[in-house]
């Protein structure tokens, strides 16, 4: 399936997604008041290719530190984004969509809530950071990806249609969960 390449061109082509769709979902903030059925849509949208980014980004790494040559030969992140970034961006990552599951479950305004944007606060700080030092090798890889065949891109563009469609199908599913928030009856 094309090896520490072909994992490095799923996760570059992931983190593409994400940038678009966290993109809408950070639209949503500003006017979350008039947009919150769209930010809740798209926060369980999202829950899919989230959830295939931790794990082609967690796979390299059980690859990487279990002396595995292909993934050796990559090297290591940056010591900066492997100690102290990636950590707090996972589990800030975590925590934000957890709180925003956990807020559709138990409606309400107290330290569920508070947990949720301060998650977000965190974690948008780490992901800035993580996206200005991984954008410019992603975009390489798109340009890769579309110019050559790596062995396996059908596997990667299944898996990234199948994220897609596992949050949506999440979506669809539990947005009926969010209508004490979108009448206004949260505690």
């Amino acid at each position: 399936m094309g090896g520490a390449r072909g994992n490095a061109l799923l996760t570059s082509l992931v983190a593409a997604m994400l940038l678009v769709l966290l993109a809408v979902e950070g639209a949503t903030i500003p006017l979350i008041g008039q947009l919150l059925s769209v930010h809740v849509f798209v926060g369980l949208l999202l829950l899919g290719p989230v959830a295939l980014k931790l794990a082609s980004t967690g796979y390299r790494l059980v690859r990487y530190y279990g002396r595995n040559e292909d993934y050796v030969s990559l090297g290591p992140p940056a010591s900066l984004m492997r100690f102290v970034v990636a950590p707090v961006l996972v589990l800030s990552t975590l925590v934000l969509f957890g709180s925003g599951v956990l807020l559709l479950v138990r409606p309400e305004q107290g330290a569920i809530l508070g947990l949720h944007k301060a998650s977000f606060v965190v974690w948008f700080g780490a992901m800035t950071v993580h996206v200005l030092a991984h954008a410019l090798r992603a975009g390489r890889h798109l340009v890769t990806e579309a110019r050559r065949r790596v062995e396996g891109r059908g596997y990667r563009i299944g898996a990234a249609v199948l994220a897609v469609g596992a949050g949506l199908v999440a979506a669809v599913a539990a947005y009926p969960l969010a209508s004490p928030w979108l009448h206004g009856l949260a505690q």
